[in-house]
């Protein structure tokens, strides 16, 4: 087959494990120990299959959201993970001032950065945030959230 088939072979393979090897990587996001979650309003729940995602948020972003304003620097947005009973894991997107100047105006979402943990409190290093931010991006007009309409209902 020749030189031009090896070379796309190759470049081919090498595009395949730069995606597969894009993990979790460390940034401003703050793990919520359980005080934090207990002072947020549990505002939805949403279960699929076996897994119940519990969705928190403190009253001032669902008072925000719900005004039409923009969710202020310092919201949490919280899914947590159940499953057989107890907590599996946690994502957390979380909004502040200059957190989108981390990364370049392609993968931006605005001034929120996300990440995924283990109950413990440690980062969960097998999940993809660049996946995460990638498609949080098509929720640009929804404050970047797939709950906004859960949230922007909450309590009406």
């Amino acid at each position: 087959m020749g030189q031009p088939f090896a070379t796309l072979s190759a470049s081919l393979a090498l595009s395949g494990l730069l995606v597969f090897s894009a993990i979790a990587e460390p940034n401003r996001v703050r793990f919520p120990d359980s005080e934090t979650i207990d002072a947020l309003t549990h505002y939805s729940t949403v279960t699929r299959g076996d897994v119940t995602e519990y969705m928190y948020t403190s009253r001032e972003a669902l008072d925000a959201l719900q005004a039409g304003k923009e969710l202020p620097d310092g919201t949490q947005v919280i899914l947590q993970d159940w499953r057989e009973g107890s907590v599996y894991r946690l994502f957390v997107m979380e909004k502040g001032e200059g957190f989108g100047a981390d990364y370049d105006e392609r993968s931006r979402t605005d001034d929120w950065q996300f990440q995924w943990f283990w109950p413990d409190g440690s980062i969960n290093m097998d999940e993809n945030t660049e996946r995460c931010r990638s498609c949080h991006m098509s929720r640009q007009d929804r404050q970047y959230m797939f709950t906004y309409s859960d949230a922007w209902q909450f309590g009406k």
